[in-house]
This record gives structure tokens, sequence and C-alpha cells, in this order.
């Protein structure tokens, strides 16, 4: 017969271990997203542009509740229009999602040649697994009609990634590069957390680490990434706001991301 003190680390060991795994699902990468139906509009092609606005895992299709957004709006030709008041609540259903997530839509007409950039910024997340506030200024660039005129500008969010290489037309294995900012000022060495927009469900990663892939900038907040897949990849360069924000009447950190989203595209055989 089992003695009761044998049984008391047993039930301590399984909690642990329970608590452990808890921990882990939980830590798991958030993301703002803002995906559109296209990254490049031509005169061929619908030159309305849908948008889903999402806070995701993006890798592993589950999605969570998201707020009306504090903003949301396009800056084209060095002028910002707020499109606040067009978003559409809707529900995320990604593909592992148990039940759905509040989430939005909006529709935008491109209807002058150049660079559009995109842009959200959520109200704060609360995240109990983290004991802290998330806010991800997420952005995307959507070209117009071939004129390539501002797709690396900074725009003036809070905390933003660069674009140094161009962010759409890119081929599946180009090395895309950004730099990061908060503040206006680059952080050197920041963290830049990267993961695939897994939309379809097909892919399965052989291990925990391959979720979400992890770089450094160097020390001028500088860092690249080689893009292995075509499809949507999310870059969220990840640090700590200086301000606090009270939850239940204790003060919190506030994680900000900058977030930004490409989308890698397979070179076309002819024969």
């Amino acid at each position: 017969m089992l003695n009761k003190s044998f049984i008391r680390r047993l039930t301590a060991a399984l909690l642990l271990l329970v608590l452990i795994g808890t921990a882990d699902r939980e830590a798991r990468a958030h993301f703002g997203m803002i995906i559109p139906s296209d990254d490049i509009v031509d005169r061929q092609s619908a030159p309305s542009v849908e948008l889903d606005i999402m806070f995701a895992h993006p890798f592993e299709g589950e999605s969570m509740e998201m707020a009306q957004p504090r903003s949301f709006g396009v800056v084209r030709g060095g002028r910002t229009t707020l499109l606040t008041e067009t978003l559409r609540p809707t529900t995320a259903r990604l593909v592992h999602d148990a039940s759905g997530s509040q989430s939005w839509k909006a529709s935008y007409s491109v209807k002058r040649p150049g660079d559009h950039i995109f842009f959200v910024e959520p109200e704060p997340y609360w995240e109990p697994a983290e004991d802290s506030y998330i806010v991800h200024y997420t952005k995307v660039i959507v070209n117009g009609f071939g004129k390539e005129d501002s797709w690396d500008s900074e725009i003036g969010l809070k905390t933003e990634i660069i674009p140094l290489s161009r962010p759409y037309g890119l081929y599946t294995g180009n090395l895309f590069r950004g730099i990061v900012h908060v503040d206006g000022k680059p952080v050197p060495f920041a963290e830049i957390e990267v993961e695939y927009f897994n939309e379809n469900g097909n892919l399965t990663a052989p291990d925990a680490a391959f979720v979400t892939q992890v770089i450094k900038a160097d020390d001028r907040g500088v860092f690249s990434y080689a893009v292995p897949k075509a499809g949507w990849w999310g870059f969220a360069a990840l640090s700590t706001d200086t301000r606090t924000l009270e939850h239940n009447g204790t003060p919190k950190p506030v994680e900000i991301g900058a977030v930004i989203w490409i989308r890698a595209t397979d070179m076309i055989t002819t024969r």
C-alpha cells in the first residue's frame, strides 16, 4: 500500500507538470494581424481590398477575443486617413478554434497609385499567463497600380518595423530585412518573433520550437529573415512600455509589439 507521504509527493509532482504544461500552452506567441485579400492591386484585379483584423496564434490557428480597436487607418502619400468607423465586427474561426472569437473586417477601395500602409492600434489585451497587458501596433503594406513610393516610410506608431526590403512582390526564399523602432528610435538587439499564418491548418511543426521562430536585431536594430515558404508571415518585435496599466487596482507592465505582415509567393513555372 502506498504511504501518505508518497501520495502527497506524487500529487505535487503531477500538479507541477500540469501547471508547467498549462503555462507553456498559454505563453505561446501572440500576433496582431492585418491580412488583406491581396498585397498588390493592379489594373486587372479588383480595386477593393478586404482586410481581416484579429489577434491570434497564427501558426496554431487559434484566435483570441479582440475588442474594437482604438484606431485603424491607412497612410498613403504621407497622409493618414482614419478608418476606425468602417470596421465591421465578425467572428474569427481559425482552424483550431474551439469556438469563434470576436475580430474585425474592413473594405477599402484603392483609387490611386501608390503604397497603402494599413495600421491598427488595439485596446490593451490582458494576458494572465504573462501577468501583463499586450498592445500590438500592427501594419501591412498594399501596393496600388505599380507605383512604389512609401513602403519604407515610418508612420509614427509607438513602435513599428520599418521595412528595408520591399514588403510585397517577395519570392519564397527572399531575405526580408527591417529595422525596429520605439518612439522613432532604433532598438539595439531587439528580439523578433516570426510566425507563419497556417491558414488551412495543413502544416505541423516537428517540435514546439518550430512554431515561433526567434531572431535578434543587431546593434542598429536591423534584422533579417529568409522566408522559407509561400504565404503570409508575421514579424513581432517586442518591448516593454514605459507606462503601466492597472489590473484589479495593481499596476501591471505593458508589452508593446511592432508587428508587420508580409506575403511570399512561389515563382510561376510556365513549362
